[in-house]
């Protein structure tokens, strides 16, 4: 936590400082307060020659203007702990979300969407609440407990004793309930993540969830997800709980040892009753002390199984960099040679998504890819702008490594129009500006052509300006496919990959945009996945991919002669049309 703190305060580095600062002012003015108390007391209203009203009056004023003082410095601490506390997880929240920008898949993979909500949005609440601890209460209760402490033993060493026997027993009770504390509420944060997933699944899920009428399952499952999170914490503050009554009764057992030994003090003449009084302000600012350090140390043990996950995220190691590479390499053409390519998700290896690839394409081809569910046509794609790295083999893409390039350099080189169609809250034009912000408007309608997206954008009331609302929903599916494809033609990439992605759209319609990105886009080497053959067959040759493996690479006649897979494939899709 502490590592954290100073590492991610660099531009409130002076509100951090100023904190403590104001917040020793506060602790010496606090401190003196029941000093002042005691004089009046005893040389004001236990005079022996009377009552002196002029210095009763004198010592109130004094009194007056440190309790305004403090009252300042306690103010200006709480402003600056605010900026700093705000500023702070400001950078840390920063630096988490740009890590996981330079993630790979295989990354994200790792921690879960769900998982990674939660630690830059609960977690960081609590890592905010420690922070304040920490530069705030961290520094007033020891310094409160120090100087207090200070004045206990200098009116009456005797009477000191019952504090140098009371804070072993409360020290000794803190650690056990901080040792305890902190393995559970670790455990707590992962059974949050899996509620954050359960919500997330169902409200994408929404639609789904009310065509099947499944609400009072999805109402059942959370509740299950609910009662488990509620268990656990539970589980987990039940041990905290015991921080009140252990500080109660090492504060009342001190109360009466310091009535009894403090009364017979005053009888025996062995201290003055304005002694006595601030001895027990004293006491009362000493045992308050106790109270928020352990208030202030539970606080940090709680955030640090946050603290714990927040590093996580930011120790993680990244699969892929390009550190090192030649950041003026460009890539040049769009030809792509897989050479004895096999890939695994997994780290350890054991099973292969794809094994032995080969494969030459040469810039400006449109090739097709055909193969099962499963078979690994996706995964082959994907390699290709490294969004994730081959295991065994060599990729090259215009003549050079894929590893020797920058990734921003190669990315903006390729671009790729996924299985699951993404839109982004805000305006059609909005959305297409992903593919490049600086297109011109004529650049955006030709795309949009090519997409065959132009027609049906333009009969909306409010055509390029229409809002998509959040992931898209104001447009159908196929109408989606279509600006999804209309974005990435706005890159004018070298290599294009369309991933299935005009699956939901007509023969018709596939058709032509198949035909517009040979005719408007020539030297753009163009790679179609899909499961109708209908969608590849002109293409100027089509890979078929099974089980992980290239099982045949033709024409679409060439394969209709010598390749069982894809003629049994054509034949089937052929009687359905039929029928």
């Amino acid at each position: 936590m502490f590592r954290l703190v100073f590492k991610y305060t660099t531009d409130h580095r002076r509100e951090a400082i100023l904190t403590p600062v104001f917040v020793i002012l506060e602790v010496i003015l606090d401190v003196l307060i029941p000093y002042v108390m005691s004089l009046i007391i005893d040389k004001g209203i236990n005079n022996p020659a009377g009552s002196d009203i002029e210095y009763i009056y004198t010592m109130g004023g004094v009194m007056v203007a440190l309790s305004v003082l403090a009252m300042a410095c306690g103010a200006i601490a709480g402003r600056l702990t605010a900026i700093a506390s705000a500023g702070f997880i400001r950078n840390v929240r920063m630096a988490m979300f740009k890590k996981i920008q330079s993630y790979s898949f295989s990354n994200i993979e790792k921690f879960e969407v769900p998982s990674l909500v939660t630690r830059m949005t609960k977690d960081m609440r609590e890592m905010r609440m420690a922070y304040v601890a920490i530069i705030r209460q961290l520094f007033r209760a020891p310094l409160n407990l120090f100087f207090s402490g200070l004045m206990v033993y200098l009116i009456n060493r005797k009477l000191s004793t019952v504090f140098f026997v009371a804070l072993p027993i409360l020290g000794t009770g803190l650690y056990l309930i901080a040792h305890t504390a902190h393995p559970r509420f670790r455990a707590l944060f992962t059974k949050f993540d899996a509620m954050n997933a359960s919500l997330e699944e169902n409200f994408i899920a929404i639609r789904v969830v009310k065509t099947f009428v499944r609400e009072q399952y999805e109402k059942v499952k959370f509740a299950a997800t609910s009662d488990n999170v509620t268990a656990f914490q539970r589980r987990a503050e039940k041990i905290v709980v015991l921080n009140g009554p252990l500080f109660n009764l090492v504060t009342y057992c001190c109360m009466i040892a310091i009535s009894w030994f403090g009364g017979n003090m005053i009888i025996n003449g062995e201290m003055t009753t304005g002694h006595f009084m601030s001895y027990l302000s004293y006491m009362r600012n000493i045992l308050f002390s106790l109270m928020f350090l352990s208030s202030t140390l539970m606080q940090i043990i709680f955030a640090q199984a946050a603290v714990d996950r927040a590093n996580e995220v930011l120790n993680e190691k990244i699969d892929i960099t390009d550190e090192g590479n030649d950041p003026d390499l460009q890539v040049e053409d769009g030809s792509i040679v897989f050479d004895s390519v096999s890939f695994c998700y997994d780290a350890e290896k054991k099973k292969k998504a794809l094994s032995d690839i080969s494969l030459k394409i040469n810039s400006g081809e449109m090739v097709g890819i055909i193969g099962s569910t499963g078979s690994g046509k996706t995964s082959l794609v994907q390699l290709i702008p490294r969004l994730y790295d081959i295991s065994e083999g060599s990729l090259k893409v215009g003549g050079h490594d894929v590893r020797e390039y920058k990734l921003y350099n190669l990315r903006q080189a390729v671009a790729m129009v996924l299985q699951k169609n993404t839109l982004f809250s805000g305006t059609i034009e909005e959305n297409l500006r992903w593919g490049n912000k600086d297109a011109t408007e004529e650049q955006i309608i030709e795309a949009c052509r090519c997409a065959q997206a132009h027609d049906f954008i333009t009969s909306f009331p409010e055509g390029y300006q229409t809002d998509l609302g959040q992931g898209g929903v104001n447009v159908s599916g196929g109408q989606k496919q279509r600006l999804c494809i209309a974005r990435a033609l706005l890159k004018q990439p070298k290599i294009i990959i369309m991933d299935d992605s005009t699956s939901a759209v007509d023969t018709d319609t596939d058709k032509r945009i198949r035909q517009a990105l040979r005719e408007r886009l020539q030297g753009m080497t163009t790679i179609i996945i899909a499961q109708r053959i209908a969608s590849v067959m002109d293409a100027d040759k089509i890979v078929v991919i099974d089980e992980g493996r290239i099982a045949d690479v033709g024409t679409h006649d060439e394969l209709m002669e010598r390749n069982q897979i894809y003629s049994d494939l054509y034949f089937t899709q052929q009687k359905g049309v039929a029928d």
